[in-house]
């Protein structure tokens, strides 16, 4: 089997609907723990695919999270390689700091499900995400890497996506989301839930209104990018 070395900082934030389809494609997915014993270099360089999962820290708190330079580091030498990388919310966020493109807090945060601007690139992997609310959970944004296409933007957010040749893409938002392990984002993430003044129930309402058919189409997209690669 190809092996996919999956990098989670969350245990919640995990594979989603990707854990579905990765078998489909000859795939097992190892997860490592970001944060749990020494980052796996060797293995973040040799591995089939990696996909980089999201996170509530940010890029650039690396005094406060020292990991986060080697995890960059880690993540950049693989782009330049041309290896197949799959970035979520921090894991895109990384892989725009590891290309020399700008990551800081943007003017305000987007968490619950909403829709996207899509940009008009021939082609697109996002074009099953046409008319679907997907799950927005940041406060940082990324600015365009340097050979990067823009695949999609939101009035806040004007990069929610990139891919990088046909072997890397970056989601700012989250369209792995499955609805049944959606009480746990908001037990993990209270405390954000608070600062903001967004309750619990809105989003567990979005959810129920928009989770199924924005993990069907996370499925669709998902599916579109790997047979770009993989098939």
């Amino acid at each position: 089997m190809k092996h996919a070395l999956v990098l989670r900082h969350l245990a919640f934030e995990d594979l989603g609907v990707l854990a579905h389809i990765l078998p489909d494609y000859g795939f097992d997915a190892i997860y490592h723990e970001v944060g749990v014993g020494p980052l796996p270099v060797a293995e973040i360089a040799a591995c089939d695919l990696l996909i980089a999962l999201g996170g509530p820290i940010g890029v650039h708190e690396i005094e406060d999270y020292p990991f986060l330079r080697e995890e960059v580091a880690a993540i950049g030498a693989r782009l330049r390689a041309g290896k197949p990388t799959l970035g979520v919310c921090l894991g895109a966020q990384m892989m725009a700091a590891a290309l020399g493109a700008p990551v800081a807090p943007g003017p305000g945060k987007e968490i619950g499900y909403a829709p996207l601007h899509l940009a008009p690139v021939a082609n697109s992997p996002l074009a099953a995400l046409e008319g679907a609310h997907v799950l927005h959970w940041h406060g940082d944004a990324f600015g365009l890497p340097e050979g990067a296409v823009s695949l999609a933007s939101t009035p806040l957010c004007p990069h929610q996506a990139f891919t990088l040749g046909s072997h890397a893409l970056a989601l700012q938002f989250h369209a792995e989301a499955e609805p049944e392990g959606f009480e746990s984002w908001l037990i993990g993430h209270t405390c954000e839930l608070g600062m903001v003044g967004i309750k619990p129930g809105e989003l567990r309402r979005q959810a129920l209104v928009h989770g199924a058919a924005t993990a069907r189409a996370g499925t669709k997209m998902f599916r579109s990018w790997l047979d770009g690669i993989f098939s």
